[in-house]
């Protein structure tokens, strides 16, 4: 159908503003699934191009100001911003507000740090406006065919924009992957924590590679049929898939396979740092997410990477007997450290939502997470059953399902750490969570040490396994324990 012009009587369902690729995407979601959808872009270019390309889709108000946009719209308003991060964000929130009445609703889209939702949120709440920090995931994709949606704000705004989300997003046996997540900046935060995972995620996969074609030899092309294999049982997942589809890819240029004409220093945008920064606050270890960000960075210091090339790795030698049984427990190590990986983002979550009282529902998150988003996978499904049967569990590893997939994998999960270290091929993701694992089941750990160091150093204060209390040790004097 054609545009309508801004001019005519109120009649879009929502705004959206900031018509780059995943902008435009949303909104062709929303006129698909019959709504009319009023469309604003700074420069009138890529609103001309979405209308000429796309204008049949459904209904569409064009709207050459954000003052056009409002009052293109039904009440209460709806206006999504798919603006760039942080200050261009501000400014577009800054000028709606002055535009809208009280009861309407901003929704930011885009990838923001929850702590700037929460800072809006509250801004805009003085003033009576709803404001929805909505972390969307699915990539361009997604946001054409279904992504997963998690908005946060209040209960009135998720009633009167909750409809309209649940319609757009994906949809797993007849459940959409869109709920609301909480007030304020819970909706940003979980998203932040999806990416942290996926950062992890991403890792994993690539030292699985790494180690099959390294240690085994294999081809890209023998790796994708591994990877295709192993899509077909528990590691099913979004990523795993587009890993074979990657690495069976054939660069046209030189007839070489891709991978190994793209320069191997990975980029971020920063929600992997949010994580580990978010999380060292919150006093949560994600240590694979953590060795992920660090990977990506050590990866792009390609300049001390080139100084250190031709290093010593050593004079072990060793080459996997087995090499079907080596792919084996590769596949079971990755299998492994993804629960772990996934483990540390929901414990994440939870002590988020218990620092901003947010009430996050974890198996909510998981049934959201089945469909649409980049970590989507086979097993969110038993995370959500996890929660489900015991919102109060303690870590994810524990639940029977995991833990036994974990205790199955270990000896496997083992050999390939060792394996690796072995031969000098880094697999950080593979080891920290290993080691997170055995740091768990510990019954004893060194930190015993570190308080004793801490207070004979500082008076940092210590506590007993047989008494109540913090104690101090006169370290300098006759050694004698006091209490603190």
């Amino acid at each position: 159908m054609t545009a309508q012009n801004s001019s005519a009587q109120p009649r879009a369902k929502i705004g959206v503003t900031g018509l780059a690729v995943m902008g435009s995407n949303l909104a062709r979601n929303l006129a698909r699934h019959g709504h009319t959808v009023a469309v604003h872009n700074r420069t009138g270019a890529k609103t001309d191009l979405l209308l000429a390309e796309h204008g049949h889709e459904g209904e569409f108000v064009r709207a050459d100001t954000l003052a056009e946009l409002v009052a293109s719209l039904q009440k209460p308003r709806r206006v999504l911003i798919m603006v760039k991060a942080g200050g261009p964000t501000d400014s577009v929130i800054d000028e709606l507000a002055d535009l809208m009445e009280p009861g309407d609703i901003i929704i930011d889209g885009g990838n923001a740090l929850y702590t700037d939702t929460r800072r809006r949120e509250a801004e805009l709440r003085e003033r009576d406006l709803h404001f929805v920090g909505a972390g969307v995931s699915g990539g361009e994709e997604g946001a054409l065919n279904g992504p997963s949606i998690m908005p946060g704000g209040s209960v009135e705004s998720y009633e009167a924009l909750g409809p309209l989300l649940e319609s757009i997003a994906a949809q797993v046996d007849g459940t959409p992957c869109c709920t609301h997540v909480g007030p304020d900046g819970a909706g940003h935060f979980v998203k932040m924590v999806h990416n942290g995972i996926e950062y992890a995620d991403m890792q994993l996969i690539g030292e699985a590679y790494h180690l099959l074609r390294t240690a085994l030899g294999q081809s890209p092309a023998e790796v994708a049929a591994t990877f295709r294999e192993w899509n077909s049982g528990e590691l099913e997942s979004y990523l795993v898939e587009i890993t074979a589809e990657v690495l069976d890819h054939v660069d046209a240029k030189t007839g070489k396979p891709f991978i190994d004409v793209v320069v191997d220093a990975a980029e971020q945008k920063g929600t992997g740092r949010w994580t580990v920064k978010s999380a060292l606050d919150l006093g949560i270890p994600v240590s694979g997410i953590a060795e992920a960000v660090f990977a990506r960075a050590l990866s792009g210091h390609t300049e001390q990477r080139s100084a250190a090339r031709g290093l010593s790795s050593g004079s072990l030698i060793w080459e996997p007997a087995d090499a079907a049984q080596f792919a084996e427990d590769i596949r079971l190590a990755l299998y492994a450290s993804k629960v772990v990986a996934y483990a540390q983002g929901f414990d994440q979550i939870a002590a988020g939502s218990a620092e901003y009282r947010w009430n996050v529902d974890p198996a909510a998150m998981a049934t959201i997470w089945r469909g649409g988003c980049i970590i989507r996978a086979r097993f969110l499904d038993r995370i959500r059953e996890a929660y489900t049967e015991n919102p109060e569990l303690q870590t994810l590893i524990v639940a029977p399902f995991f833990r036994d997939a974990v205790e199955t994998a270990q000896d496997s999960w083992r050999r390939v750490v060792a394996g690796a270290a072995t031969a000098g091929i880094p697999v950080p993701g593979f080891a920290s969570a290993l080691a997170y694992y055995d740091g768990l089941r510990a019954e004893r750990l060194p930190a015993a040490l570190t308080q004793g160091l801490r207070d004979y150093f500082g008076a940092h204060t210590y506590e007993r396994v047989d008494a109540d209390g913090s104690f101090h040790t006169l370290w300098g004097g006759q050694r004698n324990e006091v209490e603190a």
